[in-house]
């Protein structure tokens, strides 16, 4: 089964990072633990998550959620530009209430089933100038500069919530898979706790086991199997974090044998079920990662 990389240690709440480099390079198949927001200025690169592939234009915004599946492929052509955001859970947590919720533009690309979203008309956008502002800031070495920066974050995500919310954004298609294996990944992270075989979803997709398996690792890198595999095993880790007992995670993820899944896990996290987890909802990495 393939093992997909976790990247990055824990440090922070929120940490934000303008970079800028020049090289061919293809990151593997990984996730986190954190949330991630890339603000793409400028490049050639290549976004992949979750199986959904996009090529980037300048001041696309990309939203990847802790635990989700990415990667990408930077084209040493053009300098490769960007500003990236490391976000907790916690710290969006924080930012909910009755009144606003920040993470409503996460909720909103998963409904829409795009993790990349496009500023209609730039010049005109107030999203856009709030992005000019903070890509900007970090030339500033003032007084309270990385609080300033901060700030200049959250007015941005106030921005980007508007945005999401007033259908002023455009939520981009995938560029390469059809909408078989768009349906096949949404069906399988909205099922992980039921019979997810491949003749059972082979049946319910009216398609053939074989070409499914074949279309399906040709469009997302991974077979039906180990991203399956993975990612019943993150929600049994997410609901163990939770609080919610071992043996009873097991069967809620999807597994049927509590040592299959006890093999699995330990394979994968380098521990069993009941050894403790360290808590990581509220930190994020020091340094950029990808």
């Amino acid at each position: 089964m393939a093992q997909y990389a976790k990247k990055g240690y824990l440090d922070g709440q929120f940490r934000l990072f303008h970079l800028t480099d020049q090289e061919t390079r293809e990151i593997e198949y990984h996730y986190h633990d954190f949330d991630k927001i890339t603000i793409f200025i400028k490049g050639q690169v290549t976004y992949v998550v979750e199986g959904r592939s996009y090529e980037l234009k300048p001041y696309d915004i990309v939203l990847v959620k802790h635990n989700d599946l990415h990667r990408l492929t930077v084209d040493n052509r053009a300098p490769y530009e960007r500003i990236i955001v490391y976000i907790s859970p916690a710290f969006i947590e924080a930012y909910q209430t009755s009144d606003y919720d920040l993470s409503f533009c996460f909720q909103k690309a998963y409904e829409e089933g795009s993790n990349v979203l496009r500023i209609p008309s730039l010049e005109k956008s107030p999203l856009f100038h709030a992005i000019n502002r903070l890509e900007q800031s970090f030339s500033d070495q003032g007084y309270a500069a990385t609080l300033y920066r901060q700030l200049l974050f959250l007015e941005f995500m106030v921005h980007l919530n508007r945005g999401a919310r007033r259908n002023r954004l455009e939520f981009l298609d995938t560029e390469k898979n059809g909408t078989k294996v768009s349906a096949i990944l949404q069906y399988i992270n909205e099922n992980l706790p039921e019979d997810l075989s491949i003749d059972r979803l082979s049946e319910i997709f009216y398609i053939s086991k074989y070409h499914m398996m074949r279309t399906f690792k040709q469009e997302t890198g991974c077979t039906i199997g180990s991203y399956i595999s993975q990612k019943r095993l993150l929600l049994a880790r997410e609901l163990i974090l939770s609080g919610l007992p071992p043996a009873q995670s097991c069967y809620e993820c999807g597994y049927r044998d509590y040592s299959t899944f006890s093999r699995a896990y330990k394979k994968r996290f380098g521990a069993s079920p009941n050894a403790p987890i360290p808590e990581a909802r509220s930190l994020v990495p020091a340094e950029p990662l990808d």
